[in-house]
């Protein structure tokens, strides 16, 4: 037997483990799962967003799939996504315990929108003459989904203002000097995943000397830590967004991209967003955010996959898939 402690969280949304003994290698639970999908579905930005952003530690591309480390109720886990094969996405599961298998399916299928409705989301969509060749072109896009929302909060402002390169650094500093390492044998061979994402308990321990950004940045980050670790922010409540989007050094921008990464709202818009106002200008829509609101009061309720559709317009990483 080999032993790993998982720290104990208490507050919104945290998982509340205690240090227990887990089997070794080989001895994990491994469950498949042929998780299917209302077609069409375009893998191209789904798998390609979510391993350009992908967080080294935590996620990868590895053997042909997005992985990606989970902190499930019973433990920690490991889901591995390959691209869809004969209309379905066949997804493997590394548990520690078997209880953890429903939400274990039920967060892939979040990570890859599996149960978005693209016929009509893609018919209301081509209703707008500049989105109907973009969605003509690939239809099907989905939205790529987070399994937690206070993680992807800590990323949002990480990537605020910066490349999606410095993001993944920022983040790949916190998770290898915070995050909880894996028990041994959990991950496959090969593989670089080594952590669980650290809470917000865990980031509260996060000094200035460790941030490499600006202090503006710092206070907001140290400010969303600790509402999430004290449970004045509960993004998994009902007010996520307005308690959320209170918080000092919090914008628009970042409250969106949670809503629609994290939070399932397939209405969620950035309008600020410096990819958004490029694919506007190429597309001859306004780029100026409250004109573009405007425009985009055509898209609702889908202006989440809007974003999916405009982004595609632009030669970025996150539109390619993994070779």
């Amino acid at each position: 037997m080999s032993e790993t402690t998982i720290p104990t969280a208490e507050g919104a949304g945290c998982m509340a483990w205690e240090a227990r003994a887990v089997t070794a290698t080989g001895s994990w639970i491994h469950r498949t799962h042929a998780l299917g999908f209302t077609a069409p579905l375009c893998p191209d930005n789904l798998w390609g967003h979510l391993v350009a952003t992908a967080v080294p530690g935590v996620e990868e591309w590895f053997a042909g799939a997005y992985r990606r480390t989970l902190a499930l109720p019973g433990g920690p886990a490991v889901v591995s996504l390959p691209p869809p094969v004969d209309g379905a996405v066949h997804a493997e599961l590394r548990l520690s315990v078997p209880d953890d298998e429903p939400e274990g399916v039920r967060l892939a299928r979040r990570l890859l929108d599996l149960d978005a409705d693209p016929v009509a989301i893609d018919g209301h969509l081509r209703r707008d003459p500049v989105l109907t060749p973009l969605v003509d072109a690939a239809p099907g896009r989905r939205v790529p989904g987070s399994p937690d929302p206070d993680e992807f909060a800590v990323r949002a402002v990480l990537g605020q203002q910066v490349s999606t390169a410095a993001a993944r650094t920022h983040a790949s500093r916190l998770v290898r000097d915070h995050g909880t390492p894996l028990p041994a044998g959990l991950a496959p061979e090969g593989s670089s995943l080594t952590h669980l994402f650290p809470t917000p308990h865990q980031l509260t321990a996060l000094t200035d000397d460790e941030l490499g950004m600006p202090a503006s940045r710092k206070r907001t980050l140290h400010g969303l830590v600790a509402a999430l670790a004290e449970g004045r922010v509960d993004l998994h409540g009902p007010d996520a967004r307005e308690q959320l989007g209170a918080l000092r050094g919090i914008g628009p921008w970042t409250v969106d991209s949670v809503a629609m990464r994290s939070l399932a709202d397939p209405d969620a818009f950035l309008p600020s967003d410096l990819g958004i106002r490029v694919a506007a200008r190429e597309l001859g829509l306004p780029e100026r955010d409250r004109d573009l609101i405007v425009r985009a009061e055509a898209w609702r309720p889908y202006r989440a996959y809007a974003t999916q559709y405009l982004w595609a317009a632009l030669d970025h990483a996150v539109n390619t898939m993994p070779a």
